[in-house]
C-alpha cells in the first residue's frame, strides 16, 4: 500500500479527563461505570450507536453460565447488569442462572441506565484511530474521528476495551494472534428470525446442533452452511435469535476481511432461513428474517503480552492467584478450523470438549497483571484481549468474564489516576480487591 503524509495541522484537545474508556461493550461499559463510582472522571468512548456489543449490536442470544454449577460467580456489575436483563425476560423462571435468552433491546437500554446513572459521558459515532505518546511507554491521547472531525482525548490512565486491543497495539504494546500458524476462530454473524411457532419451539421443536444441525449441513442444498453449530434461543414472542453457523478467514483488525465477510454472513442467515423452514416446518415454515447483527460475532484477533500471561495450565490446576480479580468456570470454547469442520460436521471436536470441563463448584482465578500490557505505563486492557494463552482465551473471552474483567480495570485506572505517577503496574492489588469485595465480586479467600 501505498503512503500519504497529512498536512500538519491542529486539532481540537479535550484534556478534562481522569480516565478515558476505548470501547463500550461488557468490559467498556463496567470499566467506565467501576470507574466513575470510585470519583474519577470518566469518557466513554464507543464506535457505534450503542452499548453493549456483542449483547446487542451483535445480536449474540444468551449470556454463557453465570455460575460455576453451585452459585454466581459473576457478580458485582457482571450480576447487576444479567439480573436486569433476565428481569425483563417474562418466558424465563428466576432461578435460571446459565445459558439465558437476551433481548438486545432491553440490554442496550440497561447499559444506558448503568453508565448514565454512574456519571459516565459516553461519546456515541466515535472510532479512536490513532494514539500520541508522550514517551514510548506512556500515551498522551487518543485520536478520535466523528462528524465533528479529528479530536484529541486526554486522561491520566486509558482502558483498552476495543476488543481487538487497538489502543495497546498503536501504542508499542506486544501481542499475539490466533494460532502458531495465524489461524483465528472463525466469526459468526448472528441474526434474529421473527414469526416462529413459539409453542412447537418450546415444545420439542427447538433446532440442535445433533440430528437436525447435521441433516442441513450434510444436505448439500444449502452449501453456505458447512457445520452444525446452531445455537439459538427465544428471545421474545415468537423470536428466536440465532448464534448459527461459521465465517472463515476472517480477521476484525483488517476492514477488507470484515467487509468480505459481512454480506457473506447476510447470505448465510437467509441460507439458515430457508433450511429451517424446509426441514423443521411446524416451527419455522413462516418464519422471518427480521435482523442480522450489526456486529460481527468475532471471537480472537489480538492478545496482549501483559505482566502475566494466563495459561492453560492454570486452567487445568485451577490456580489460585494472591492478586486474581475475578475466577472463572467458563469451558475452553475453541471453534473449529477449517481442517476440522468436517470432523465437527459428524459430530466430533465440538468448540467445548477439546479439554476437561469443571466440576461443579470448581473455577480458576484470574490475576490482574493479566490486564496490565508491558511496556506501557498508563494503559490497562479489558476484554477478550487481555493476556492468556490461545487455549485460555477461548474461556475468558465470554460476556461474564468480560464484565467482571471491566470492573477491576476501571477501578484499577481509577486508583491509577489519583496516584501522582498514574503508573498501572504500581497499582496496590489488596486494595484493589478489597474494593472489588465491597461492590460484590465473588473473590473466595485466597
Amino acid at each position: 500500500m501505498k503512503r500519504y503524509r497529512l498536512n500538519t495541522r491542529t486539532i481540537r484537545l479535550d484534556d478534562a479527563w481522569d480516565v478515558v474508556v476505548a470501547g463500550g461493550g461488557p468490559a467498556g461499559c463496567a470499566a467506565a461505570v467501576a470507574a466513575a463510582r470510585e470519583g474519577a472522571r470518566t469518557l466513554l468512548i464507543e464506535r457505534s450507536s450503542a452499548l453493549g456489543g456483542m449483547g446487542t449490536l451483535g445480536l449474540v442470544p444468551a449470556w454463557c453460565p453465570f455460575t460455576d454449577g453451585k452459585q454466581i460467580i459473576y457478580r458485582g456489575l457482571a450480576e447487576k447488569v444479567f439480573t436486569a436483563s433476565k428481569a425483563g425476560m417474562r418466558h424465563i423462571p428466576p432461578t435460571r442462572l446459565d445459558w439465558v435468552d437476551i433481548d438486545p433491546e432491553r440490554l442496550k437500554r440497561i447499559y444506558d441506565d448503568l453508565v448514565g446513572e454512574a456519571g459516565v459521558r459516553v461519546l456515541f459515532d466515535s472510532a479512536v484511530t490513532a494514539v500520541d505518546l508522550a514517551s514510548p511507554r506512556e500515551v498522551r491521547a487518543l485520536i478520535v474521528a466523528n462528524k465533528a472531525g479529528l479530536s484529541a482525548y486526554r486522561a491520566r490512565v486509558y482502558v483498552d476495551c476495543t476488543g481487538d486491543a487497538d489502543v495497546c497495539a498503536w501504542a508499542g504494546a506486544g501481542y499475539d494472534k490466533g494460532s502458531a500458524g495465524g489461524d483465528l476462530q472463525p466469526a459468526t454473524h448472528c441474526f434474529v428470525l421473527s414469526n416462529v411457532d413459539s409453542y412447537q419451539y418450546a415444545n420439542g421443536g427447538r433446532p440442535t446442533a445433533g440430528k437436525l444441525g447435521q441433516l442441513i449441513s450434510q444436505g448439500g442444498k444449502y452449501p453456505r452452511i458447512k457445520d452444525p453449530h446452531l445455537c439459538n434461543n427465544l428471545i421474545g414472542p415468537g423470536t428466536v435469535g440465532f448464534n448459527s453457523g461459521h465465517l472463515w478467514d476472517v480477521d476484525n483488525t483488517d476492514p477488507d476481511s470484515v467487509s468480505r465477510a459481512l454480506p457473506e454472513g447476510r447470505r448465510l442467515a437467509e441460507e439458515f432461513r430457508q433450511a429451517l423452514a424446509e426441514y423443521a416446518p411446524q416451527t419455522f415454515a413462516n418464519a422471518f428474517l427480521v435482523a442480522t447483527g450489526a456486529l460481527l460475532g468475532i471471537r480472537e484477533t489480538r492478545r496482549v503480552q501483559g505482566d502475566y500471561t494466563l495459561t492453560i495450565k492454570d486452567y487445568l490446576q485451577r490456580r489460585t492467584f494472591a492478586d486474581e480479580i475475578c475466577r472463572n468456570a467458563y469451558p475452553v470454547d475453541v471453534h473449529c478450523s477449517k481442517k476440522e469442520t468436517k470432523a465437527f460436521a459428524k459430530g466430533k471436536g465440538a468448540a467445548m470438549d477439546r479439554y476437561e470441563w469443571y466440576k461443579p463448584g470448581e473455577t480458576h482465578g484470574i490475576p490482574y497483571r493479566c490486564l496490565v500490557p508491558k511496556g506501557l505505563k498508563n494503559v490497562l486492557v479489558a476484554g477478550r484481549s487481555i493476556s492468556t494463552d490461545r487455549d485460555v482465551q477461548g474461556s475468558t473471552r465470554v460476556m461474564p468474564v468480560c464484565l467482571c474483567v471491566g470492573e477491576a480495570a476501571g477501578i484499577a485506572a481509577a486508583m491509577a489516576s489519583a496516584d501522582r505517577s498514574s503508573d498501572v503496574h504500581r497499582v496496590n492489588t489488596d486494595h484493589l480487591r478489597r474494593t472489588l469485595i465491597r461492590h460484590g465480586a465473588y473473590l473466595p479467600r485466597t
